[in-house]
């Protein structure tokens, strides 16, 4: 299979360049190095030093025996990305390169446009440029668990859903009540790709994935194999925050009450849905959505968990309950129908536990590059404000 990953440089597509890659499967890269540059905008980096793109091909030629061909390219730019798609005519397009953080979303409202200017452009570059080099090209499409906020009902996989409204019944798309400009942007790109598949047939997985977390895949075995990790309060998801506060000797810090309940899945597992989902595609014209989470916790017993496995490991660790920067419930109910993962073979390897005792072990011997960062932690942008 041939694949084009856009979005090749961030925290799951180069792990998924280097699994898809590994499996014999030809792997084209592209990726503007934005997320690079805007994580230091905010004054962090990743917690392991990046070689540049080039750099880490030639480390998974050496180490792993696999080539992986990689564009600078931005996905705003039609024509650029056209021509790429139209070289290589892949079978299948991996969509990550949007801007992935909640928080940068709401810092200013240069940052919200640029997230919907960023997010829903590539989404119809990409559509445009299918249709006019083949169809049948399997899109998946990364979106976001948070795309359906916290409702009160569960969340299925399903593209529409049947709804009586005065006597009368019909179909509508899912209900989704996103909770920052980012994931609104997310579902304007699930609504405009299940449109496009209605119009021009297109072939579509639409991945509803909970927070990341996680140092480490099966192809990642030598330091310069690893992706970005990152911890600060505008990109860092909260498993990996709380293990950077955990070696650094800060409390943990929960937002609110801290019962703010997710579906969580750990890097490795993500590898293996998305492999799955990429090896087992949708038939020709189906839009399928898939839910992809491993298991459910809230915030506060993740905190309880990285609490527990820290002391283990010697560190000495308080937890400390913040204010809470973002609109959202922080006690609610929440159960995610995960059917299509399980039917293609997906069995979890990781549980959050064990994976943090890893994180926490492979951050250690990084302490000293991580107490640069240690004043962009703690959550400064606020979501009622409008600006940081």
């Amino acid at each position: 299979m041939r694949v084009i990953i856009l979005g090749a440089d961030g925290y799951l597509g180069w792990p998924l360049a280097l699994r898809l890659a590994k499996r014999g499967h030809e792997v084209i890269g592209v990726d503007n190095l934005y997320t690079r540059n805007a994580v230091r905008e905010v004054g962090s980096d990743s917690a392991f030093p990046l070689p540049d793109p080039e750099e880490r091909i030639a480390a998974a030629r050496k180490l792993l025996d696999v080539n992986i061909t990689f564009y600078r390219a931005d996905v705003k730019d039609f024509d650029k990305l056209h021509e790429i798609i139209q070289r290589h005519k892949p079978d299948a397009i991996v969509h990550f390169a949007e801007q992935r953080s909640a928080p940068y979303s709401m810092i200013d409202v240069n940052h919200a446009n640029y997230t919907f200017i960023n997010n829903i452009t590539s989404t119809i570059n990409l559509i445009y440029s299918i249709i006019k080099v083949d169809p049948t090209i399997h899109i998946l499409k990364m979106g976001t668990m948070g795309e359906y906020g916290t409702p009160n009902y569960d969340i299925l996989e399903a593209p529409f859903v049947e709804v009586e409204i005065n006597g009368k019944r019909d179909k509508i798309p899912f209900p989704k009540w996103a909770s920052s400009w980012y994931h609104w942007s997310k579902v304007y790109d699930s609504y405009n790709l299940l449109w496009a598949n209605k119009v021009w047939n297109l072939t579509i997985t639409d991945i509803m994935q909970g927070p990341v977390y996680g140092t480490r895949s099966e192809e990642i075995i030598d330091e310069k194999l690893r992706t970005r990790f990152d911890f600060d309060e505008v990109w860092g998801t909260v498993v990996n925050r709380y293990c950077v506060e955990a070696v650094l000797g800060l409390p943990l810090t929960p937002y609110g009450k801290g019962g703010q309940t997710r579906g969580f899945i750990s890097l490795e597992d993500s590898m293996q849905a998305l492999t799955l989902l990429l090896e087992h595609p949708p038939n020709q014209g189906e839009y399928r959505v898939v839910n992809q989470i491993h298991e459910v916790y809230s915030v506060a017993q993740i905190a309880s968990m990285v609490k527990e496995v820290g002391e283990s490991l010697g560190l000495k660790i308080d937890i400390q309950h913040v204010n809470n920067p973002r609109v959202e419930k922080e006690e609610h109910y929440y159960n995610v129908e995960t059917k299509i993962l399980p039917s293609l073979g997906f069995r979890p390897k990781k549980r959050m536990k064990e994976e943090i005792r890893n994180i926490i072990q492979d951050l250690i011997p990084y302490k000293s590059r991580l107490e640069n960062f240690k004043h962009v932690i703690l959550p400064k942008t606020d979501w009622r404000k409008g600006r940081s």
